[in-house]
């Protein structure tokens, strides 16, 4: 835009002013448009947009005042100038209050002091019109953002509509399924297996470590088993949401969508919220982002305030994702991950969560989550009653049966129907008694 030349309307009622404007102007590469009547300038002011608008004060049919008054109406953004001899003064003020000049030089002027007054004048025009170039398309992306985030919206209620309806029917369908809180984690955790921008891999490692974690801590098998199915179902929630917000990693989105993201674990409460026998698991996930010295959300809450299963939950998840965004070898990843872990030890996490995370990862434990000792079975050799000791997924990382199924007659037979269409046996691991 600086590019452009400055463009100027000159008024003046006597033309060898106006010529010697025109001549001063042009030889400084400015354009000049000159016009000895008001009414004639007025109309080229509807026309085109100058620069700088400049005016002698003393003129017949319409003087100074008026005419900037008028031009003023019409272009607002356009710098106005005018010319006033010795004597104007009253009529120099009646124009700054009414046509909102911006600048007067007295006749005769300085060449010097007018050109400076003209290029000062032309360059704050075009900031005025550069400024309101981009508030127009500062409005046209708020615009855009508020679309966006409707359209989020509701996406996000049809989805999580959509699976809440899923899980009212999966309470009712059986009550004996009830009490076995393991297929409903099961179902959602194929859910995210099956989206192709979610890492099932990566929730079972999480929910792997969130058990390891509980275990060190003394906690019961019980809080043990829901921390385990909260690091399984810690993205459940993405699952209602655009996948742009989840396809890339967290740090390369931008403010408005960073807010967006971490509401995921409400959206996640509220898809769980027919499943009642999950509501510990729901809480969980639901205060996965709050910290330890209350900077988290979505509550702000601090300390003890923060359900034991989000405090793992967030140790286990983070380490985790530090060590799935590094390309370096494993051992330096582990390394790196746990020192990021410690560093927020006390302000992010639980020093007693991240002693214990500390603790695991030191003895190196592989299989912390068996129960007993196992044998390996085939589907052929299985019986009624059989508790399963370790989870079954497919090659294609679907979970086919949760650690801690109690074998019936029909889980039997369709594991033993898979079992046929497979080239070597099922190694099922069934907990021994």
């Amino acid at each position: 835009m600086n590019d452009e030349p400055i463009v100027v309307l000159c008024l003046d009622d006597e033309k060898s002013v106006l010529n010697s404007l025109g001549r001063l102007l042009r030889q400084n590469g400015i354009k000049a448009e000159l016009f000895q009547s008001g009414h004639e300038a007025l109309d080229r002011v509807r026309e085109i947009d100058f620069d700088v608008i400049i005016s002698d004060m003393r003129m017949p049919n319409m003087d100074g005042a008026e005419f900037l008054t008028h031009a003023k109406a019409i272009s607002p953004d356009a710098r106005r100038i005018l010319l006033t001899g010795y004597s104007d003064i009253q009529d120099t003020i009646n124009a700054i209050n009414s046509g909102g000049i911006h600048g007067y030089l007295q006749k005769p002027w300085n060449n010097e002091q007018l050109v400076r007054e003209i290029n000062k004048a032309a360059e704050l025009t075009k900031l005025k019109k550069q400024n309101d170039l981009l508030q127009k398309q500062v409005q046209a992306q708020n615009e855009e953002l508020k679309e966006l985030n409707t359209n989020l919206e509701s996406l996000v209620e049809k989805r999580t509509s959509q699976i809440r309806q899923v899980l009212k029917q999966l309470e009712s369908a059986n009550e004996n399924e009830k009490k076995e809180h393991r297929s409903t984690v099961e179902l959602l955790y194929n859910f995210i297996n099956a989206n192709p921008y979610l890492d099932a891999d990566k929730a079972k490692h999480i929910a792997k470590l969130c058990y390891q974690v509980a275990k060190g801590l003394s906690l019961s098998s019980e809080i043990a088993d829901m921390v385990r199915m909260s690091g399984y179902l810690s993205q459940v929630g993405l699952l209602a949401m655009d996948p742009t917000l989840y396809s890339r990693p967290f740090h390369e989105l931008d403010a408005e969508k960073k807010k967006v993201f971490l509401t995921h674990p409400a959206t996640a409460q509220l898809m769980l919220m027919p499943a009642q026998h999950l509501s510990d698991v729901a809480e969980s996930i639901y205060s996965q982002f709050e910290k330890y010295n209350g900077q988290g959300v979505p509550k702000g809450i601090k300390g003890k305030e923060i359900p034991i299963g989000a405090q793992i939950l967030a140790v286990a998840r983070d380490y985790i994702e530090h060590l799935y965004q590094s390309q370096r070898p494993m051992d330096e990843r582990k390394e790196n991950a746990l020192e990021i872990i410690k560093m927020y030890s006390g302000s992010f996490y639980h020093p007693k969560v991240v002693e214990s995370l500390l603790n695991v990862l030191s003895k190196d434990q592989t299989e912390t989550d068996k129960v007993g000792s196992m044998s390996i079975l085939t589907a052929q050799q299985l019986k009624a009653g059989m508790e399963l000791g370790l989870a079954m997924h497919n090659a294609q990382g679907i979970m086919l049966l949760p650690k801690g199924h109690i074998f019936s007659e029909n889980s039997i037979s369709k594991l033993q129907q898979l079992e046929t269409q497979k080239p070597t046996p099922f190694r099922i691991m069934i907990v021994d008694n």
